[in-house]
This record gives C-alpha cells, sequence and structure tokens, in this order.
C-alpha cells in the first residue's frame, strides 16, 4: 500500500482528539482532511472522497451515527470504511451500525498506536477511493 496517496477524513468537535488522531496518521504518511462537525463532514467526503473517515459518535452538527447512515446511502461514498470513536460507557446501537459502513468501534481514550493500526488495517481492505486527489502528504482542512 502506498500510504502517500490514501487519505483520511477526521471527524471530531474535540480539539484535542483531532490533533492527536491527525498527527498520529500525519506521521505514517497518511493525507488528513479535518472536519468538527456531521454535516460538513458529509460534504468533505461526498467532495474529496476519502479512503477512510475516523468519525466521533456524539458531536454537534450531525452525530457520527446520522453521518455514517448519510454515506452509505450515498452512491459515491457508501463504500468508504469508518471507524467511530464513542465516549467510553456510551452504547452505539449495535442493529443502526449494521446498517452502515463503520468497520470498528474505539472507545474514548483510545490508544493512538491501536488506533493507527485499526487504520491501516481498514485501509490494507479498502479499494482505494481518491487516487490522486492529493499529491503529497499533509493535512488538508478546507
Amino acid at each position: 500500500m502506498d500510504a502517500g496517496t490514501r487519505t483520511v477524513l477526521v471527524v471530531d468537535d474535540e480539539p484535542h482528539v483531532v490533533h492527536v488522531v491527525s498527527f498520529k496518521l500525519r506521521h505514517d504518511g497518511l493525507t488528513v482532511i479535518i472536519a468538527n462537525n456531521g454535516n460538513r463532514a458529509f460534504d468533505l467526503a461526498c467532495r474529496e472522497l476519502p479512503d477512510l473517515i475516523i468519525t466521533d459518535f456524539q458531536m454537534p452538527g450531525g452525530s457520527g451515527l446520522e453521518l455514517a447512515t448519510r454515506l452509505r446511502k450515498n452512491k459515491e461514498t457508501a463504500e468508504i470504511p469508518l471507524i467511530m470513536l464513542t465516549a467510553r460507557g456510551h452504547r452505539a446501537p449495535l442493529a443502526e451500525l449494521a446498517e452502515t459502513n463503520v468497520r470498528a468501534l474505539l472507545a474514548k481514550p483510545f490508544s493512538p498506536r491501536h488506533l493507527l493500526g485499526k487504520v491501516n488495517e481498514l485501509l490494507e481492505r479498502a479499494p482505494q477511493t481518491n487516487a490522486g486527489r492529493h499529491s503529497a502528504p499533509g493535512t488538508y482542512a478546507p
């Protein structure tokens, strides 16, 4: 896998989570796009077609579950895999998650190393959706 051509959309309303996750992903050579709510993330996902999305479960402007559901119903984004971050003790509705492309649930606080391992595992299995959209690893946050 050529990590430099893979893009991950990170969606969270907590700036420190976005910073930690983005830093770890960029350090691994991935391109990172950032959104702080579900509505903005949906727009970015439709425009940029990231290879993977990491989203918080609870956030303003559309929850992670609402985002995952909207992405699954959209032809262009239906196959993008997601990792969902949840607050410890918060239960994501498994029946509703089954109707999405959420491939992993991680409880906060999480190990950035474990998250990166899960990202790489999912990217190895996922087809590349945005080939050539970004020329170099980094961060893109319009």
